[in-house]
Order: C-alpha cells, then structure tokens, then sequence
C-alpha cells in the first residue's frame, strides 16, 4: 500500500535524513535547472521570449523528474517486488525533509544557547535568502520561527500529501517544482521574466497544502498545549498580509499558536522588503520559541501521515 510506503519513508528522513554519501535527486534536479538555465540565460532573448522559455524550462523539469523517478520505480518492480518497494520509499523520503528542518532550527537555537550570534547568524543563513549580517539576537530568532514554519509546507506537509497521492513520481516533481522557484524565483534582472512561471507554478502547487497546513498546525497546537483555536484566527485574519500568497497562512498559525508577532522588515541584498505583521506581539521573541516551533513542526509531520492513513481508509469504504 502507498501508505505505508510514505510512512516508512517518513521514519527513514527522521532516522538518517540525507547521507552526504548517497546523490540526492533534488541535487540532480538542481543541476539539471543550473545546466539549462546558464544555457538559455547566455541568449540574447526579449523579455515576453524569456517568459514563454522560462514556462517550457517549468514542463520540461517537473516531467522528466516524474518521469525518471517513474521508470527508476518501474524498474526495480520489474527486477523484484521487494527491491521497487525499497527504491521507492528511499525516492520518497528524499523529497521529505523534516530531520533536515528539525536540525537547522535546533541548530540556530544552540549557538544562541551559547551565547555564540555570530554562529547563529551563519547557521540561519544557510536556511533563509535574506541578509543577515546586521541582524540582532530576536532578527535571527524570527527568521529562523519564519522559515521553519515557512519550510513546514514545501518540506514536510506537501511532499507527503503528494507522496500519497502518486507516490515518487508526483513527490519527485513536486521537489521539482521547489526547486525551481527557489534557483529562478527571484524579482531581480536576470530571473523577473525567466523565472515567472516557476515563482507562479510553485504559488499554485502550494495554494492548498499552505491552507490545509493551517488545519494540521492548529490542530498539532492543542497537542503540545498551545492555543489552537487562536492559530486558526491569526491565520485567517493575517495570512494574506505576507508578500507570499502561501507563506503567510503556516507562519500566522504559528504565530497565533505560540503568541508571539512575525513578519516585518527583512533585507535581500541590501534592499529592504516590507511584510505584514503577522500574530500578536505578546512578548519578545527568543531561542526558546525556536525549539517550540521545531517541536510543534515535528507534530504537523506526524499528524500529516496519520491523516493520510485515515484518508486511505475512508476512500476504502467508499469505494
């Protein structure tokens, strides 16, 4: 069964996440966009030409990561039914990546423990785009809250909503799609035109897990004793104030859950880029909210596949 396939998966991230040793497909999805992007960029193009390549390179990298992922599983069922089902759990708990979110943010919250904010500066850089060099003590504690709660949909809920529905393929393209938006993504000369579809194509693919994690999210809140009933009010009520049409909704359920205010001013080389307020500010922000957010994202994962289970088996009786 499929889910059991995710959730063995699922353990398999928590247990060993991503072992420098073995290639990581979205490493090789990365490369791949890198390759034709230095391609495709080298052309002298218009800006409507870029956008109408930036849309085809968009198709061309989701299908043949669906479709090789695809074959690989094909593949190894061919050879032997126990072998497909390994390759297929490792494929998709490489597209999970909640023991890798889990570390970063408890990675940042130790060098803050020891006193150490330069080496939580550098920590949270490797997790967030923006500026950090002139960021203070609560600037890294709320990047860091933002990111995680940011990362709780494109790195653990969706993959996983995805993975049951069509397994490694579908999970391997949604990766595809991620990262895409996060190498082309970007509102600056080089990417505006050419990475329009990606930034647009990953706002569409995310639009309903980012709703659905609000539900998981506030419902996970009750579980580690915070205020679930005002995540789903900040949600609602502040979730359209981020520049993002997704990001925004985990990050102001989170922000109701543990009463604290994200959002803000942040700087992206330099420039400074304004955000709505999101939650209320009911006391100042510290390390010790990155390990609650950590320990509540934890949760949201957990419950995703556990909510996937009870998926599978109400389609079964309807069926």
């Amino acid at each position: 069964m499929l889910w059991v396939q995710v959730a063995i998966a699922y353990v398999v991230d928590l247990a060993i996440g991503d072992p420098r040793m073995i290639p990581h497909p979205v490493v090789l999805i990365g490369r791949f966009i890198g390759y034709i992007e230095n391609r495709v960029l080298a052309r002298d193009l218009s800006a409507a030409q870029k956008r109408a390549v930036g849309a085809l390179v968009v198709g061309l990298v989701v299908a043949v990561s669906a479709a090789i992922t695809w074959a690989i599983v094909y593949l190894a069922y061919t050879i032997d039914h126990t072998l497909g089902f390994v390759v297929s759990i490792w494929l998709i708990s490489t597209t999970i990546a909640t023991r890798g979110l889990l570390d970063s943010a408890k990675a940042v919250a130790r060098a803050l423990d020891g006193g150490d904010l330069k080496a939580a500066k550098t920590r949270v850089g490797e997790i967030v785009g923006r500026d950090t060099k002139t960021m203070k003590r609560r600037d890294v504690v709320r990047a860091t809250i933002e990111s995680v709660s940011e990362n709780a949909v494109d790195g653990v809920i969706a993959p996983l909503i995805f993975a049951m529905i069509g397994g490694a393929p579908l999970a391997m393209a949604y990766k595809a799609v991620n990262t895409l938006d996060s190498m082309l993504g970007y509102k600056d000369e080089r990417y505006e035109d050419f990475g329009w579809a990606a930034a647009r194509f990953d706002d569409v693919v995310n639009y309903i897990p980012a709703r659905i994690s609000v539900v998981i999210l506030s419902f996970s809140a009750l579980l580690v004793r915070r205020d679930a009933i005002k995540a789903l009010k900040v949600a609602v009520r502040d979730g359209r104030k981020h520049a993002s049409v997704n990001s925004g909704y985990p990050e102001a359920a989170v922000a109701g859950a543990m009463g604290v205010r994200l959002g803000g001013t942040n700087y992206y080389a330099g420039v400074a880029r304004k955000t709505g307020f999101l939650g209320d500010a009911k006391g100042a922000l510290t390390q010790k909210n990155i390990n609650e957010v950590a320990w509540l994202v934890f949760v949201a994962s957990a419950i995703t596949v556990l909510l996937g289970r009870a998926a599978y088996y109400v389609a079964g009786l309807l069926i």
